[in-house]
């Protein structure tokens, strides 16, 4: 059965009988031969029912690099002959040994049509021009997403990252109306825009539509409106996906400002309490790490793989845009996760507190010395002669229940980047 057309708007019962088909064929061919899962499971049985794979042992990343290091290039847990690999991407390796991704035809067949339903529910279709300005060279977010931008009947413009002035060039050209690239790349654009085009406003370029993917931030009210204010496009979230996994299969529609699941009939989701590894019910509400089983892959299907992302449920019932995924948002990167004084803080929660402070533009780092534990939180922030360090750090203590220890910089001080912006770093 694998993909259905539609999916992203099938009612529970019939989703579960697609799901349930789509298990029986990924158990058979993961048994067969995936000798990863072979001897995680140690001969164990194998549910045949997906409702009860919770029975079965979790994975994580750690596991599938020792699986690559053990049987390069693509581990144990490839489960096709070499032969069918058709495509290889790599991960960038800034959070450890760089990863080799396979795939098939059908593997990036799969991958370009769920990203599609992601891109549309955000509103890209027939019509628009879309500029691509992600990482092209063997990142997964390159050429991978700019085939699911293709996939929506988009024209799509393949400019990758650099040449900042060539790119407003091109998007005053060819009348530009979408531009695909991470939340924090227009703050690169309009510095540049600032320093070569003067009297050009972001609004002038006229676009219409901002689909961000590759960093987290974007839920919050204060950035959206902001992006609106200066560029006068709407901000979607249009590309939430664990690369690993699948590069897209979650985003936002034009209703609902949470992320929408549109993987249901190729991607099973579980919630884990992350610390006990207990299974949790998928309800409004539940927090925990979203765990996910392939249900259609050919090359390297995983089965309860940790994505190390821990997201709130925000929603379980249909969207009013008709989609009938569960709804949820990012709380954060489990190891981007800060523990002071016992209490968790992730980068987002210090991104929501300092948006809604007038005079700040929303660029900051935490730089953290050591392993920890913490007794305050070092945050670096731009706004320096607008609002004091003594008050961002009042901002915080009374959101978040820390101790922050605030430099304020000049506006610019921190480093733009087009691709994915580090707002943790961890100093030996």
């Amino acid at each position: 059965m694998g993909l259905i057309d539609g999916a992203d708007f099938l009612d529970a019962g019939a989703l579960r009988a697609v799901q349930g088909e789509n298990w029986s064929r990924q158990r058979a061919h993961v048994l067969a031969h995936s000798d990863f899962f072979r001897d995680l499971w140690r001969g164990g049985a194998v549910p045949e029912r997906l409702e009860d794979i919770a029975d079965l042992p979790l994975c994580d990343k750690t596991a599938l690099r020792r699986a690559q290091a053990e049987a390069p290039p693509f581990g144990s847990y490839l489960a096709s002959p070499l032969a069918a690999v058709n495509r290889l991407h790599r991960t960038s390796g800034t959070t450890g040994q760089a990863m080799n991704l396979a795939l098939s035809a059908a593997d990036a067949h799969l991958t370009a049509v769920v990203g599609a339903r992601s891109h549309r529910a955000a509103g890209l279709g027939p019509g628009d021009r879309v500029v691509h300005c992600l990482n092209y060279q063997m990142w997964m977010g390159g050429l991978t997403d700019h085939l699911t931008l293709e996939a929506t009947g988009a024209l799509v413009i393949p400019f990758g990252v650099g040449s900042t002035r060539l790119l407003i060039e091109t998007m005053r050209e060819l009348k530009v109306t979408a531009i695909s690239c991470t939340p924090s790349y227009p703050a690169v654009l309009q510095q540049v825009m600032a320093d070569e085009f003067p009297g050009l406003a972001p609004r002038d370029l006229g676009l219409r539509l901002g689909l961000f993917g590759g960093e987290a931030g974007l839920d919050n009210s204060d950035l959206r409106r902001r992006l609106t204010e200066v560029w006068g496009m709407a901000p979607r979230n249009a590309n939430y996906g664990v690369t690993d996994v699948l590069t897209n299969f979650a985003g936002q529609c034009a209703e609902d400002n949470d992320l929408h699941f549109m993987a249901g009939d190729v991607l099973y989701p579980e919630l884990i309490e992350p610390e006990s590894g207990e299974s949790l019910v998928i309800t409004a509400g539940a927090r925990g790490e979203l765990v996910l089983t392939h249900l259609a892959k050919e090359c390297q299907p995983l089965v309860r793989f940790r994505t190390g992302d821990v997201v709130t449920v925000t929603g379980t019932d249909p969207c009013r845009c008709g989609r009938t995924g569960m709804r949820f948002r990012v709380v954060g990167r489990s190891d981007d996760m800060v523990v002071v004084r016992g209490i968790n803080v992730f980068p987002t929660m210090v991104a929501d507190v300092l948006n809604a402070i007038p005079g700040l533009n929303g660029e900051y780092r935490i730089r953290l010395a050591g392993d920890g534990p913490y007794d305050r939180l070092p945050v670096e922030v731009e706004g320096a002669g607008a609002v004091s360090a003594d008050e961002v750090a009042r901002h915080l203590q009374q959101a978040l229940r820390v101790t922050a220890v605030v430099t304020m910089l000049p506006v610019g001080a921190l480093p733009r980047t087009a691709g994915k912006t580090r707002r943790v770093i961890r100093e030996e």
